[in-house]
């Protein structure tokens, strides 16, 4: 595990408007080894607003981990990863872009935009509790984050 995180859940920002796609999160979140918060934003705005600890979400954590959808309401995903990695308070949490689309123009764009990796949803649902497993397991089992 990371030493950021040890002694306390991991905090996991799931920015995704398909309630199925949440639900399947939470399940692959749920049987997982290491104890974690999943907190969800449905749509850009909220995400950000989450981020930055604005409105109804002034008391909400700093995530170890952000997995965000391209395809979102109201502020889409690459507006939410560019307006997280321009930001000197937010542009070292990890974004992992977790959607459907397998189009190179959305996966060059999204590093382009400073994406930390890109991961096609599958669309079997045990492949996809496999994968929301995969992430966690990478990034607080394999990967040295810098410190909080």
């Amino acid at each position: 595990m990371s030493e950021s995180t040890m002694g306390r859940p991991v905090e996991i920002l799931l920015v995704e408007d398909n309630a199925g796609d949440v639900r399947l999160a939470r399940e692959g979140l749920r049987e997982c080894k290491l104890l974690n918060n999943l907190h969800v934003a449905e749509d850009g705005v909220r995400a950000l607003a989450f981020l930055r600890r604005q409105g109804e979400h002034a008391k909400a954590p700093r995530p170890d981990l952000i997995m965000l959808d391209l395809n979102l309401p109201r502020k889409d995903g690459r507006e939410v990863l560019r307006e997280i990695k321009e930001d000197e308070d937010l542009k070292r949490i990890p974004v992992v872009i977790l959607t459907t689309s397998k189009a190179e123009e959305d996966i060059v764009k999204s590093y382009s935009l400073h994406a930390n990796c890109y991961v096609t949803k599958p669309l079997a649902i045990e492949q996809f509790i496999t994968v929301v497993k995969a992430i966690e397991s990478f990034w607080f089992t394999i990967v040295k984050l810098p410190p909080r």
